[in-house]
C-alpha cells in the first residue's frame, strides 16, 4: 500500500504506516517531529536514577566520564523513529561499555528497552533482537569471567540467577515490544479495510445514481427522440399530429427533469431523506401512456404487489428499460408486462412479438447490463433474450422478502 504523501514519490509501509515524516519545523505534522519531550524526560530519569542508585554499590564512582556514556546513550533516542537500527545499536553497545567500565547499575538499561521498542513496532526486529543479545551476552562474559580484569578492583563478580534475571528482562522487552507491533499492524490492515470499505460503497453509489440516470434519460429521450421524427414527418401534412407530438416530448422532458433533479439532490445531501419517493410498480399506468405516447401499445397482467422500496424500484426500471428497448430496437408496436408475486419472489416479464429493427436511436448498449445489476443488488437474476416464436423476451426474478427480514 502506498502512502498518500501528495506531490512525492510513492512509499510503502514495511509494517504498518510509518511513524514519521522527514520534515521538522513547525509545519510539520505531529508524528514527523522528533520526540524531544519524552527523550528529555528519559535523559534526566537516567542521570538522576544512576545518581541515586550509585549509592551503596560497590561500583566504580560515577564521574564526568560515566555521565557522558549516559547521555551518549539516551540522546541519540531523539532519532529512534527515523533511524531505529542505528540508534538500537549503538544504545546496546554504549551501555555495554558504561558496564564494562564498571559505572553503577540503575536506569540506564531503560535506554536500551526504548530504542529496542522503537526498531521492533518500525519492522527491524532482527536488528533489536541482535542488540539485545549483543547486551546480554556481553553482559554475562563479564559478569562471570572477565570481572578480575575490569574495574572495579576487587569485583566479585555476578552468579547465575542475576543472569537469569536480566535475561528475563530482555525477553520481557521483545515481548511487550512485539506485541505492540502486531497490535499496530492490525490497526494498520484495519484502517486499510475501512480505507477500501469506504471506497467500495462509494463506487457502488456511483453506480446507482449512473443506474438511476442512464434509466431516466434513456427512457425519457427515447419516447422524444420517436415523437420528434413524428413530428418532423407531420409538420406540414398533419400540424394537429404534429402538436400532439410537441406536447408528449414537453410532457416527457419534464418528467425526466424532474427525476434527474431528485437524484442529484440526493446526490447533493447524502444521508438525507428523499424529497419524493422513489417510482415503483405503481406507475405502470404512466409508464403504459408514455410508451402509448411513443407508439407502443402496452398491456399488463398481474397487479402490481406491495414491495419493499428497493426491490419496487428495481422492478420498475427493469420494466422501463424493457419498454425502453422495444420501442428503441423493436419493429412491434405491442409488448406484455406479466407480473406474479408468491412465495417471497416477483416474477416479471416483458415480451414483444418483433422484428428486431437494429435502431440504437442514439444508444449506450448498457441498458441489459443496468438491468443485471439491479437484479443482482437484490439477489435475483435476468434473462434477455429472442423468443422461440420471434420477439424479444426480458424475464426478471427478484427476491422480494429479504429487505423486510433485515
Amino acid at each position: 500500500m502506498e502512502a498518500e504523501h501528495g506531490g512525492g514519490p510513492p512509499h510503502r509501509w514495511r509494517h504498518g504506516p510509518p511513524w514519521w515524516h522527514p520534515v521538522d519545523g513547525p509545519e510539520a505534522p505531529r508524528s514527523a517531529r522528533l520526540p524531544w519531550r519524552s527523550t528529555l524526560l528519559l535523559t534526566a530519569v537516567v542521570l538522576v536514577g544512576t545518581a541515586f542508585a550509585a549509592h551503596g554499590q560497590q561500583r566504580v564512582q560515577l564521574d564526568g566520564y560515566g555521565r557522558a556514556l549516559l547521555l551518549l546513550a539516551s540522546v541519540p533516542l531523539l532519532w529512534r523513529q527515523r533511524h531505529p537500527v542505528a540508534v538500537v545499536l549503538g544504545t546496546a553497545a554504549t551501555v555495554l561499555l558504561y558496564l564494562v567500565l564498571g559505572y553503577p547499575y540503575g536506569p540506564v538499561l531503560l535506554t536500551v528497552a526504548v530504542a529496542c521498542f522503537s526498531a521492533i513496532v518500525a519492522g527491524h526486529r532482527q536488528a533489536a533482537w541482535v542488540a539485545l543479545g549483543l547486551l546480554w551476552a556481553g553482559h554475562a562474559v563479564v559478569a562471570l569471567w572477565l570481572y578480575r580484569l575490569l574495574p572495579p578492583a576487587g569485583d566479585a563478580g555476578a552468579g547465575l540467577t542475576q543472569e537469569i534475571v536480566i535475561g528475563t528482562w530482555v525477553s520481557a522487552v521483545v515481548a511487550v515490544s512485539e506485541l505492540a507491533r502486531v497490535r499496530r499492524e492490525q490497526w494498520a490492515r484495519e484502517r486499510a479495510d475501512r480505507a477500501l470499505a469506504a471506497e467500495r460503497r462509494a463506487d457502488e453509489e456511483r453506480m446507482r445514481i449512473a443506474r438511476e440516470l442512464h434509466d431516466v434519460l434513456a427512457h425519457s429521450i427515447s419516447v422524444i427522440n420517436v415523437q420528434a421524427g413524428a413530428g418532423l414527418a407531420l409538420l406540414d401534412s398533419d400540424p394537429e399530429q404534429a402538436r400532439a407530438a410537441l406536447t408528449t416530448i414537453k410532457a416527457a422532458s419534464k418528467e425526466a427533469l424532474g427525476e434527474v433533479r431528485q437524484v442529484l439532490a440526493a446526490l447533493r445531501a447524502p444521508g438525507a431523506a428523499p424529497r419524493a419517493p422513489a417510482p415503483g410498480l405503481d406507475r405502470l399506468p404512466e409508464l403504459a401512456e408514455q410508451a402509448a405516447a411513443a407508439g407502443l401499445s402496452v398491456e399488463v397482467e398481474g397487479t402490481p404487489p406491495r414491495l419493499p422500496p428497493a426491490a419496487d424500484l428495481a422492478a420498475f426500471r427493469i420494466v422501463q428499460e424493457a419498454l425502453t428497448n422495444v420501442v428503441r430496437h423493436s419493429g412491434s408496436r405491442h409488448a406484455r408486462v406479466r407480473l406474479a408475486h408468491e412465495g417471497g419472489v416477483l416474477r416479471l416479464r416483458v415480451d414483444d412479438d418483433g422484428p428486431a429493427t437494429g435502431a440504437e436511436a442514439g444508444g449506450s448498449g448498457n441498458g441489459l447490463a443496468g438491468m443485471r445489476e439491479r437484479a443482482a443488488a437484490l439477489g435475483g437474476t435476468i434473462e434477455a433474450g429472442p423468443r422461440p416464436g420471434g420477439g424479444f423476451r426480458v424475464l426478471a426474478v427478484l427476491p422480494t422478502h429479504l429487505e423486510e427480514d433485515r
